[in-house]
Order: structure tokens, then sequence, then C-alpha cells
């Protein structure tokens, strides 16, 4: 069984992380578009071009089913996705955890990028899933970016200034960028009130990572035997998992002979 990730940068990291450990046996392949990046900022058109272009690097390399893990390019490109992809192979968008996040009645921190805090899209979701609960959103100027090359002084201002948004009385933060999940312990300790029961996160990797696995018509094995093959593509071109990934423990869970960069704290 082979499962392709596609994402502009590293926020596959996340989802991929969870598809190795549901399904140790799964090849992956990694797609993302360093030369294209970042695709937040840029016009729909943009987006949705780019984003075919490291689809289809991905579906060269024939997988089971393709994760869309970027919520940008879900938003923007998903149906171009589908209508090219489909039904050969199975794709699966990303959508914030607004849904479950907001089951718990709140209040609610929905941490997104600029771009994204306050579009009438988060805004639909927040309508839909949210409605009746204390919703927060905050921007997050710059951690996409300094998560995607590790930047360890930019991750703490980037958390810092967003922590600083967020009300003291949370109860749960919405991941809403899929780079953002790579730093979710930071997040949690920036907000986290002292003396309060520890507040919930709430990411997309793993529900993806199940759904992708139920279109490709496999079950969670975590006992297999693992396996060693990952493809990386960046921007088309073969490659090695970019030094910054290892800084991770999600990708040094996607490549563990690889000498580890620095690994963030």
């Amino acid at each position: 069984m082979k499962i392709a990730l596609m994402d502009s940068g590293i926020g596959l990291l996340a989802a991929a992380a969870v598809v190795r450990r549901l399904r140790p046996d799964a090849d992956l392949v990694l797609s993302s578009d360093p030369d294209g990046m970042p695709w937040g900022p840029r016009t729909p058109d943009y987006v949705t071009s780019h984003a075919l272009g490291v689809a289809r690097a991905a579906a060269a390399h024939r997988p089971d089913a393709l994760i869309v893990a970027c919520n940008t390019a879900s938003v923007h490109a998903l149906p171009a996705l589908r209508a090219e992809l489909e039904p050969g192979i199975p794709v699966i968008g990303t959508v914030p955890a607004i849904k479950p996040a907001a089951a718990g009645g709140g209040p609610v921190a929905i941490w997104a990028t600029p771009a994204t805090t306050g579009s009438p899209y988060q805004r639909g979701l927040i309508r839909d899933f949210a409605a009746g609960v204390p919703v927060t959103e905050v921007p997050c100027p710059g951690l996409a970016d300094a998560v995607q090359y590790a930047d360890e002084e930019g991750i703490d201002r980037a958390v810092a200034a967003a922590a600083a948004l967020t009300p003291p009385d949370i109860r749960a933060v919405v991941l809403g960028c899929t780079h953002y999940e790579l730093v979710a312990e930071r997040i949690r300790a920036a907000v986290q009130p002292a003396g309060l029961p520890p507040v919930a996160l709430y990411g997309s990797a793993g529900a993806v990572a199940a759904q992708a696995l139920r279109r490709a018509g496999a079950a969670p094995a975590p006992s297999a035997t693992p396996s060693t093959a990952l493809t990386v593509l960046l921007s088309g071109r073969s490659a090695q998992l970019p030094d910054a990934a290892l800084a991770y423990a999600e990708g040094r869970l996607l490549s563990p002979t690889a000498s580890p960069a620095a690994p963030l704290r």
C-alpha cells in the first residue's frame, strides 16, 4: 500500500507521521512545493495551479490515496484535484477541527494564518459547527514560516504573539494550519493557564490519516512490518527530507536513519 501526501511545505509531516504509526508497512510519498511557497497569501488560481503540479508529481507514483495536508490547498484547489485524480486516486482534504473542538462547549480559539483568519471559509465553519460557542479567531503571522525553516527564535516570537491574543479562559485551541501541529506542545504551554485543566489542542492529522486509510481500503495495523520506502518530491524533483524536517519528531520518525538536525525543544 502507498499513501501520498501533499502540501506547500513540511506541514504534511504531522499527517504522514500518523499514517506511519497506523500503518508502518505503508510506503509514503511526500510532495511539496518549496519553489512556490508560501501558498497562503497567493491567489486561488495560483494555489490551484501549484497544487495540481504537486499532486501530479505524487500521482505519478501511483498511490492508493492522496492526502491534501494543507488548509489553503483544500479551500482553493480540492475540487480541481478531485476532478483530475478521482476516482482512480481518492483525494482527502484537510478541514480545521472546529467541530470536535466546539463539541466541548468552549470557549475555543482558532489559531490560523492571517489570510485564513476572518475569511469567509473559516467564518462558515464557525457558523456551521460552533454556533453558540464562544470562538476567538487568532491570526498567527510568521508562525508557519518559522516552523517551515525550524527557526527557533521565530517560533518563540510568533507563538508568544498569538498567545497574547488568546483569551485566558479558552479550553480548546484549533490548530488551523498543518504546520502548527509540529509545535503543538509549545502552543499548549503558551496558552495553558496556571492551575487549570490542560487546554485541549485539535489538529487534523489524525482524522485525515484515518480517512485516507479507509479510502484506500486498509484498516489500521500498527504492528505491521515497517516499510522503509519514503519518496520525497520537492517541486517535482526527487530529493531527501529537508534538514528542517529532521528538527521535528515527526520528521525523524519518517526517516529514522537520517542524521537529525538539532531537535527543537
